[in-house]
């Protein structure tokens, strides 16, 4: 998918016009006698604004080679400072001991607003705990975890389907595409009892969604570099302008859905419903307390969980299938895991009826080894803004202010070798299991791509659920290849972590 950004080339225009202003700020920050008055211990300030500018397209690596100097460092911004901190350490203090101290805030949620609304994502106090609370309940369900389970494992076996096709043909297959529209069909029929059909091609409206959302994200991470966006905003002009058009064809369609689910809803027996999605239960809370659930928050609510069960998911997929062609002998230890776990299993069986005999996904630990050393080099939130509410240290020893925009950093941690040695920026599955071949855990400060703390994933399980179902299925039945061999797979900078475009070639698996 060609990037929203790649032909705005106002990106360096933006950085040149900037750099005198940006300079300016710079000096009055530092003057000396600014600098004598206090006495606080702040991060070492590596640069401005500016490079967030200059680095967007590589700005999760430009991260990393800082964190490779300071732990824990600075980037001014005109509006306050922005910290970013890789110390499991400092994670911990702020995603669990001090968590009261640090959430989205205005800043965040004024940036997000226009995607996320007051969805879980984007908001802390009452809002988060309504929300956490009523998902909470609903993840924690068997009725869940069983339809969820039979859903994903439907799902797969199109999706194998449509690879099959693509292998007898001998066509290569954008990966990343099917597996967005696959999960995005199944948090539909999940989450919202929606019948999408992206994956076949069926719906455009839902593609159209798809595109929209992927652009919408993009734009969200720009308006952190982009001083400028609220002027844009005001003014409907350049990215904000095609961040408006975005939102209005994702607002058409969630609404639409919305209001779908009410006429069904109205039209049933109320002791009769069958609350088998989240938005049915968020509906029966918005009977009993109206003034609280409006259908704009029911719209946000939507589109939270949506990208979270859609984005991620896809996204992990992707860079994991990614690994496997990258490390073959490793892709062929996963389908043998497959094939020992599921030989009981009637020889001869189409790719639907494996999937629906597909036992517990729960016996399958170098798979999940594997997916787990995905997540750690490509987490699927590659990084995590909260904002310091009142004047605090963390426990490197530096101080924070209150306004301050404190990251922590997934895909940098990931990547560090006084973290996890020097074969870090290695992929090596083994690195989660036991000498028994059991698994591994690591802390949640470390491997931070669920979060931790009050804020933990809910969905980590129902994740890794769809996750192993999806590749099990497709590993048990094709061998895969990078089409483009040679050609480094790149990332695109937004809210979570997409390849570029990943186009593989399928083959069918003999054993």
């Amino acid at each position: 998918m060609e990037p929203v950004l790649s032909s705005h080339p106002f990106l360096t225009a933006t950085a040149i016009a900037l750099l005198l202003g940006g300079l300016l700020c710079l000096r009055v920050l530092l003057r000396p006698g600014r600098l004598g008055r206090k006495k606080k211990r702040y991060a070492p300030l590596v640069g401005s604004f500016i490079n967030l500018i200059i680095n967007f397209r590589r700005i999760h690596d430009y991260y990393t080679d800082q964190a490779r100097r300071f732990k824990c460092f600075r980037l001014f911004h005109p509006s306050r400072s922005y910290v970013y901190v890789a110390d499991p350490r400092d994670v911990e203090y702020i995603l669990s001991i001090n968590f009261a101290n640090y959430g989205k805030g205005s800043y965040n949620h004024n940036h997000l607003e226009d995607l996320l609304g007051d969805g879980i994502f984007a908001v802390d106090g009452d809002q988060w705990r309504h929300q956490r609370k009523l998902a909470s309940f609903e993840f924690s369900t068997r009725n869940l975890r069983d339809y969820s389970s039979n859903t994903f494992k439907r799902h797969a076996a199109r999706l194998a389907q449509l690879i099959s096709e693509a292998a007898s043909s001998n066509q290569p297959v954008d990966i990343q595409d099917l597996f967005m529209k696959s999960t995005m069909d199944s948090i539909f029929k999940i989450g919202f009892g929606v019948d999408l059909d992206t994956l076949l091609g069926t719906n455009e409206e839902g593609a159209r969604l798809s595109k929209a959302l992927d652009d919408s994200s993009e734009l969200m991470i720009w308006r952190y570099a982009d001083v400028l966006w609220k002027i844009k905003r005001a003014l409907n002009v350049g990215t904000e302008a095609t961040l408006r058009r975005n939102i209005r064809v994702i607002d058409d369609f969630v609404y639409k859905i919305i209001d779908q689910k009410i006429e069904q809803l109205s039209r049933e027996r109320v002791d009769s419903m069958r609350k088998d999605d989240l938005l049915s239960r968020f509906l029966e809370e918005r009977e009993k307390e109206p003034e609280k659930i409006s259908r704009k928050y029911l719209r946000d609510i939507i589109l939270n969980f949506m990208i979270a069960g859609k984005e991620t998911t896809a996204s992990t997929l992707s860079w994991f299938f990614y690994m496997m062609c990258k490390h073959p002998n490793v892709q062929e230890k996963v389908a043998e895991e497959v094939n020992e776990a599921t030989k009981g299993s009637s020889p001869g069986l189409s790719m639907g009826e494996f999937a629906e005999n597909l036992a517990s996904v729960d016996d399958l630990p170098y798979l999940h080894a594997a997916l787990n050393e995905t997540m750690r080099l490509f987490p699927g939130v590659p990084e995590d803004p909260k904002m310091c509410f009142s004047d605090d240290t963390l426990p490197n020893g530096f101080d924070v202010k209150a306004g301050d925009v404190v990251v922590y950093l997934p895909y940098t941690m990931g990547r560090l070798e006084d973290l996890w040695g020097d074969d870090a920026e290695y992929f090596r599955p083994e690195r989660w299991l036991d000498e028994g071949g059991n698994l591994r855990h690591e802390s949640p400060f470390m491997f931070t791509a669920f979060q931790a703390g009050p804020r933990v994933c809910l969905g980590r399980e129902f994740a890794y659920r769809q996750m192993k179902i999806f590749a099990a299925v497709l590993l048990h039945f094709f061998a895969f290849e990078v089409a483009d061999d040679g050609k480094d797979v790149g990332y695109r900078t937004m809210l979570t972590l997409q390849t570029l475009g990943l186009r593989l070639r399928p083959f069918p698996r003999q054993f």
